[in-house]
């Protein structure tokens, strides 16, 4: 899922190219896509682009007379931007913003259907798309503090909360607690002083050093591999791989359709956590440590 540094370079991106353009047309390419119709998509068509922001995880493009466009990428979700004239994207396009300037397509790929396209007016209903997230780029350690700590969650579950941190997901707040050296399973109510400033400037550190390398990375073009997977990650999606600090091997804790990855010797103590993949049925075989654990592999 897109995450705030890669949505503030879509939105970069996106604000060179659509502000002050005119909104020609907008196109429905997929009949589910379109998840409210409080504003019919014909009403925005003639309508110029004022600005581009950020809401929480979700894209708003704001046009004039107080109409918005609402995009939430979810998984798979991905914006593609063609010159007028070009040809299309295939059967990955959900939607196709015609602006006077080019064309912005909407897309996902997979058969699990998320994406979610929202026509809304007014700074009412607007609002009403906000998850209310606090603004880690913005805000002070105390503003931070009391967010985090408004209800008592792991650190994983805290970061990635919307109604607390806004822009957060998977793959930066796993890279985020190994620059903190905080394991993600440790409880928010139980972090001291110390360990509170560091995550917080971890936090701030790590979106804005992301932000400025995939930022220099698109140059003046439009981002195009959006992942969240990338070679330059410390631990997110690189499990079994050396940690860049220690040379550990990176671990994981697998949980439905997500992962978390650490290293152990830098966020838990060189203590494994539990994988509730395996070690609900390994039970008291499951290794404490990871020499345990390395050598259960090399056998």
């Amino acid at each position: 899922m897109p995450e705030l540094p890669d949505l503030t370079v879509y939105i970069e991106a996106l604000e060179r190219r659509i502000v002050g353009a005119l909104l020609e047309r907008l196109r429905l390419e997929s009949s589910f896509v379109l998840r409210s119709v409080g504003v019919a998509a014909s009403e925005l068509e003639g309508r110029r682009v004022l600005d581009v922001r950020r809401l929480g995880k979700r894209i708003v493009i704001g046009l004039e007379d107080q109409l918005f466009v609402v995009m939430h990428l979810m998984i798979a979700g991905r914006l593609r931007w063609r010159d007028k004239g070009s040809k299309g994207v295939g059967r990955i396009a959900l939607a196709a913003f015609e602006f006077s300037s080019g064309i912005l397509w909407l897309t996902e790929a997979g058969s699990k259907k998320r994406a979610s396209l929202h026509l809304v007016r007014g700074a009412r209903q607007l609002a009403e798309h906000d998850p209310g997230g606090l603004d880690v780029l913005t805000c002070g350690l105390e503003e931070f503090k009391l967010a985090l700590q408004r209800e008592n969650h792991t650190l994983k579950r805290a970061l990635t909360d919307p109604r607390a941190l806004s822009g957060i997901g998977n793959a930066y707040s796993d890279e985020i607690l190994h620059a903190a050296r905080l394991s993600p399973l440790k409880w928010t109510a139980r972090l001291d002083a110390a360990e509170l400033e560091r995550l917080f400037e971890a936090t701030r550190a790590t979106l804005t050093q992301w932000s400025a390398r995939l930022r220099e990375q698109v140059g003046a073009d439009f981002p195009e591999k959006v992942s969240a997977f990338r070679p330059e990650m410390a631990v997110h999606g690189r499990y079994r791989e050396p940690c860049p600090r220690c040379g550990a091997p990176v671990q994981r804790i697998v949980h439905a359709e997500h992962e978390i990855n650490y290293c152990a010797p830098c966020q838990t103590g060189g203590k494994l956590l539990a994988d509730r993949a395996l070690s609900t049925l390994l039970k008291g075989d499951w290794p404490k440590t990871i020499d345990e654990w390395e050598r259960l592999r090399t056998r």
